[in-house]
C-alpha cells in the first residue's frame, strides 16, 4: 500500500504539473487525503465520488482542514449505470483535460462491470487518461493462499485480474500508456516485502515466460483513450 500510494502521488502530480491536466476525477475515493496533503497546482479541480456514508464520514473527519485545490465531493453509487453516466457527464463541466483515478477499486468488480465503466469513461472526450492498479491471476492466487482462501476474502472477494492484462481494456476504449511494476517500484523505493530478495535471486533462472509474468504480477497503469 505504501508503494502504491507513493506511485499514485507521483503520477498525479506529474500529470497535473507537467502535462497540463486541470481536473482529477477520483472514483471510489474512500479516505484519500491527496487534495489536502499534496502540493497540487492551485487551479486544480478535484472531484471525489463515493457512497454517501463514506463521503459523510470523510467530510466530518476533514472538517477542520483546508484542501489545496478546488475540491468537491459527489455522493453516488457507481454501480448504477444511469447514476454513473450522470456523474461522469457532470465532471466534464468546466474541465479541459481530466485524469480519472480508481485506486483499489477494479479488483472488487466483475469483468463486465469494469468493461461497462471503461466504455462510459471513454465516451467523455475530456477523460484523456485513467490511472488504475491492476492485479494478475498469479497475484490473486498468492493472496488467496496467504489469507486462507476464499473464506478469508468473503467480505470483499477479489474478482478482476484479467489474464490478458492491460489488453483487456483495448476493446473498451483504452490502451496502456505506462505500466509500473509493483516489484520494481518497491525496490526503487526500498519498501520491498519480506524475503523479496529470494525472488530476485531466483529470477535469472526462471523461464522467460515466467520472468515476464512476474514483471506483470501487480502494477500501476496509466491508460489513455484509444485514438489519441
Amino acid at each position: 500500500m505504501v508503494v502504491r500510494t507513493k506511485c499514485f502521488d507521483d503520477i498525479v502530480l506529474r500529470t497535473l504539473r507537467d502535462d497540463g491536466f486541470d481536473t482529477v476525477l477520483n472514483l471510489a475515493a474512500g479516505l484519500d487525503a491527496r487534495p489536502w496533503r499534496l502540493d497540487l497546482p492551485r487551479g486544480t479541480r478535484w472531484i471525489d465520488v463515493d457512497m454517501p456514508a463514506m463521503l459523510a464520514y470523510k467530510q466530518q473527519a476533514m472538517a477542520g482542514e483546508t484542501p489545496r485545490c478546488r475540491y468537491t465531493a459527489h455522493a453516488a453509487d457507481l454501480r448504477e449505470p444511469i447514476v454513473r453516466r450522470a456523474v461522469l457527464a457532470e465532471a466534464t463541466k468546466q474541465a479541459r483535460r481530466v485524469l480519472v483515478m480508481s485506486e483499489g477499486l477494479l479488483i472488487y468488480l466483475e469483468p463486465h462491470e469494469v468493461a461497462a465503466l471503461a466504455k462510459d469513461l471513454a465516451l467523455q472526450p475530456a477523460f484523456e487518461r485513467w490511472l488504475i492498479d491492476l492485479a494478475s491471476p498469479m497475484l490473486i492466487q498468492f493472496m488467496e493462499k496467504r489469507w486462507g482462501g476464499p473464506k478469508g476474502l468473503q467480505n470483499a472477494p477479489f474478482r478482476f485480474a484479467p489474464a490478458e492484462g492491460t489488453a483487456f481494456f483495448e476493446a473498451h476504449g483504452w490502451r496502456e500508456r505506462t505500466y509500473l511494476s509493483t516489484m520494481t517500484e518497491a525496490q526503487r523505493l526500498k519498501r520491498t516485502y519480506p524475503f523479496a530478495w529470494v525472488s530476485k535471486l531466483f529470477m535469472p533462472f526462471m523461464p522467460a515466460a515466467r520472468r515476464e509474468a512476474f514483471k506483470r504480477f501487480s502494477g500501476y497503469v496509466v491508460l489513455e483513450r484509444n485514438g489519441r
